[in-house]
């Protein structure tokens, strides 16, 4: 894991955020500002912890559980945003586990900016068919290593 300083009370919020995902405890709302900024790819752009309980709900109804490799964290610090790169998995409410590591490899980055130990701003950068579902794209994208 390279976290700069595991003493900051900003990356700290961070690390407790993906362990409270992880368990399922609404409490990390407890981790942002009101009006927190929040993108996910389909979900869109929107503003506010209202915005958070909506998309935990709409990706809830998919998923059957979601870990993430807290550990191998790569993290970024630069003032008050933190950059986090890493690794996801679950399994979908079909009981499809993910990732396949074959096609998808469970990958993310989310950007976390902060006022003061609050979270005013998650991105969240990954692909969001989990289970490998996009067959179109991943006949034009994926080709296996042998081939490439």
């Amino acid at each position: 894991m390279s976290v700069p300083n595991t003493n900051d009370a900003k990356v700290q919020a961070v690390i407790s955020y993906f362990k409270r995902v992880d368990a399922g405890d609404a409490s990390y709302l407890d981790l942002f500002d009101d009006n927190v900024k929040f993108f996910f790819p389909k979900f869109g752009t929107t503003q506010g912890k209202n915005s958070l309980v909506a998309f935990g709900e709409r990706i809830g109804a998919s998923l059957g559980g979601i870990w993430h490799d807290i550990p191998n964290f790569n993290f970024i610090v630069s003032g008050s945003t933190i950059v986090v790169e890493g690794q996801e998995g679950g399994r979908m409410k079909d009981g499809t586990v993910w990732p396949d590591n074959q096609v998808s490899q469970g990958r993310f980055c989310s950007v976390f900016e902060f006022s003061g130990n609050l979270i005013t701003r998650m991105y969240i950068y990954v692909d969001p068919d989990f289970p490998s579902h996009d067959a179109e794209r991943i006949l034009i994208l994926h080709r296996p290593a042998s081939e490439a």
